[in-house]
C-alpha cells in the first residue's frame, strides 16, 4: 500500500472504517471487491472493514490504482452520511455502506488531491488536468482541461475554488477561479 492510507471525515457518516494492513486469512461472510469485474487483485490493495450504522459489517478490497507515493490513498466521508470513499493508489471508489454492491469508479486517474467543500456540499477531486465534484446525489460537475499539466488549489471558499494551473501554448502558469455551484472555469492569464 502507498504510504500511510489514513481515515478522513470532513462530512457526517453514518458508518466506521477500519484500515487493515492485510486481508484476513479468513474473510467475513460480506467481502466485496472493486472494481466488481477485476479478475484478480494484486498486492497493495486497500482492505477497509466497513461498519455501517444500519447493516452489517463487510470487508471493501479496493484495487490499487499507481504504486507512487504522491497519489493518495485513505479513507474519506462523503456529503451523503451513507457513503465511503475509498481512494487507493490515486483511483477513487464511492461506495454505498447500505448497498455495498454498488460502487462508482471515478473515471479520473489518477485522483492527486481530495478537497472538502461543506458549504457547497461537494467533495473535489483534482488530478492531473481535470477536476470534478460529487454531491449527495452524485456528480455535479466535471472541469475538463483546467490545466495542461498539473493543479494547484491554493484555497476552497464559500462558493469558489483558486487554484494555478499551467498552459503549454505559452508555457506559463495562470490562475483560475472555479465557480462550485456550476464547475465553470475562469481564467486569469
Amino acid at each position: 500500500m502507498n504510504g500511510n492510507p489514513t481515515i478522513h471525515l470532513p462530512f457526517a457518516s453514518r458508518w466506521r472504517a477500519e484500515i487493515l494492513p492485510v486481508r484476513p486469512s479468513i474473510l467475513p461472510a460480506r467481502h466485496f471487491t472493486y472494481p466488481q469485474l477485476v479478475e484478480e487483485v494484486e498486492r497493495g490493495a486497500l482492505e477497509v472493514m466497513i461498519h455501517p450504522e444500519s447493516d452489517a459489517s463487510f470487508l471493501g478490497t479496493f484495487a490499487l490504482g499507481f504504486r507512487d507515493p504522491i497519489v493518495p490513498s485513505g479513507i474519506w466521508s462523503m456529503p451523503h452520511p451513507e457513503q465511503i470513499c475509498a481512494l487507493s493508489g490515486g483511483y477513487a471508489y464511492i461506495v454505498s455502506t447500505l448497498r455495498p454492491e454498488t460502487c462508482a469508479m471515478l473515471p479520473l486517474r489518477p485522483v492527486l488531491q481530495l478537497h472538502p467543500s461543506p458549504a457547497t456540499g461537494q467533495m473535489l477531486f483534482v488530478g492531473n488536468r481535470d477536476i470534478l465534484a460529487w454531491n449527495a446525489e452524485g456528480l455535479a460537475w466535471e472541469a475538463k482541461a483546467v490545466s495542461s499539466e498539473g493543479i494547484t488549489v491554493n484555497a476552497v471558499e464559500a462558493d469558489t475554488l483558486l487554484g494555478t494551473g499551467w498552459e503549454m501554448r505559452t508555457d506559463r502558469e495562470f490562475d483560475f477561479v472555479l465557480d462550485l455551484a456550476t464547475g465553470a472555469l475562469q481564467r486569469k492569464l
